[in-house]
């Protein structure tokens, strides 16, 4: 930290006022007395308005501490509220330790007088204030802390020492996370004028079963925003969310057309994830669209499908399968979907029916191909039914990301396999599903270089 470092001027002027503030009844008192004290005429009118005018300076300045906004170039509105919350814990932190050094010299010199306890209460109660104003903004607005971890804290924040385990993970998880996004601002910024995205085709992301490309709820999280940011053309499949094959083909092929007659290009380059991967080849080999496209990137796709469905469909009653693809078909039809058949895009996924699809679905000639892969390192790696789905797929194809094995995940150009920390990286992982920024693998900078790769490539 140097001199002039204004994060840390920032933070200790904003101690002093905080300061200022807790101990506003022992400084009222102070200057009254000097007033009060003085020799000239209408001392006690002069005291009425001082105390008056202090105590509407220290509203003023407590209400532009605590509701003025953070600002802070190249972070958007929610990070500008975590990065205010995060500034409001970490001068109560400050304030906290300089008010006990007060403290203890107003007690050796004062005693425990009514002055002293009034303002030990108040310091207390603006601390406390200030304390829950930043610990709640980082509570609502961080992306990294976690469900669980806000429960344990919602339950054990009273708890000594187990709170200040907690706080002291949860302000660094915080910390970490502005970090990452301060970083990806400023590494954007130095390249946003090469354009390392802007392929010489649009880029079509293709999602996987089980979900759609609603507009509120991205399935590809933050990953569009990254690569738009370095200048790609982005646009998306736009199928169904469980279909066969065949079927979410079509609507993709659909889709293709649509982006080339709006766009006036040639090709598209696709990047699909899971499923997506198949509904494009499919689309690519049997539905003509072999002229129409440039690349297929697939993301964890099943190319040679998942043994446990086939084990799953098998051994489990069928009344179960029967009444889980009902629920699921009336909840999606309600969503959106004009047909969704679970039982059609889960038959389609299993190792029988991708052996098939492979002898009868031939790559086409003209389309560059390439495929990437990551793994989980165990059940506790993500959150259900993927921890379900490690062990089930570990069980009979052994590494997989939850749902894929790494075995089964190989097309084309085979650009090897992720994995990074204690974790690993899980199916949803690679989609930026959850929005956690993962030690070791930074997912928006994955997908970058990825376009990038495709730029310099001609595509």
């Amino acid at each position: 930290m140097t001199f002039f470092d204004m994060k840390f001027w920032k933070r200790t002027y904003k101690t002093l006022f905080l300061l200022i503030m807790m101990n506003s009844p022992l400084i009222v008192t102070r200057l009254n007395n000097y007033f009060v004290s003085c020799d000239s005429p209408g001392q006690g009118l002069l005291s009425i308005w001082l105390r008056v005018t202090v105590c509407v300076a220290f509203i003023v300045l407590l209400a532009a501490l605590e509701i003025l906004p953070h600002y802070e170039k190249g972070l958007n509105f929610r990070l500008l509220i975590l990065a205010g919350g995060y500034e409001l814990i970490i001068t109560s932190f400050y304030a906290l330790a300089a008010e006990l050094i007060i403290c203890i010299v107003l007690f050796r010199r004062m005693g425990p007088s009514s002055l002293f306890l009034i303002n030990l209460a108040v310091a207390y109660c603006v601390l406390l204030f200030h304390y829950l104003n930043g610990f709640w903004r980082t509570a609502f607005c961080s992306s990294q802390l976690g469900l669980g971890r806000r429960i344990v804290m919602f339950f054990l924040w009273w708890v000594f020492p187990i709170n200040a385990f907690l706080f002291y993970r949860w302000c660094r998880i915080v910390r970490m996370e502005l970090i990452t996004a301060r970083s990806r601002y400023l590494l954007d910024a130095a390249r946003v004028e090469n354009a390392i995205c802007r392929t010489r085709y649009p880029v079509i992301m293709v999602h996987g079963i089980f979900f759609r490309d609603w507009h509120y709820l991205n399935y590809w999280g933050r990953i569009p925003r990254f690569l738009k940011q370095n200048g790609a053309l982005v646009y998306y499949g736009r199928q169904q969310s469980s279909l066969a094959v065949a079927d979410s083909a079509a609507e993709l092929k659909s889709e293709i057309e649509r982006v080339l007659a709006e766009t006036g290009a040639e090709k598209v380059n696709i990047v699909a994830h899971s499923k997506g991967g198949l509904d494009s080849r499919y689309a690519i080999s049997r539905l003509g669209m072999a002229e129409r496209v440039a690349s297929l990137t697939t993301i964890n796709t099943p190319h040679r499908g998942c043994r446990f469905a086939d084990v799953l469909l098998e051994r489990l009653p069928k009344w179960l399968i029967h009444y889980t693809a009902r629920r699921y078909n009336a909840l999606f039809y309600m969503l959106g979907d004009d047909r969704p058949d679970f039982l059609a895009g889960v038959k389609d996924l299993t190792a029988s029916a991708c052996a098939l699809f492979n002898e009868t679905v031939p790559d086409a000639p003209g389309v560059y191909y390439q495929s990437v892969m990551s793994k989980m390192h165990n059940h506790r790696s993500a959150f259900f039914p993927l921890n379900i789905g490690y062990l089930l797929s570990k069980k009979y194809e052994g590494d997989n990301d939850g749902l894929v094995s790494v075995s089964s995940a190989a097309w084309g150009n085979y650009l090897g396999l992720l994995s990074a920390g204690k974790k690993g990286i899980s199916h949803a992982d690679m989609i930026d599903l959850t929005h956690k920024d993962l030690k070791g693998f930074d997912v928006g900078e994955f997908y970058v270089k990825l376009l990038s790769g495709l730029k310099e490539r001609g595509f």
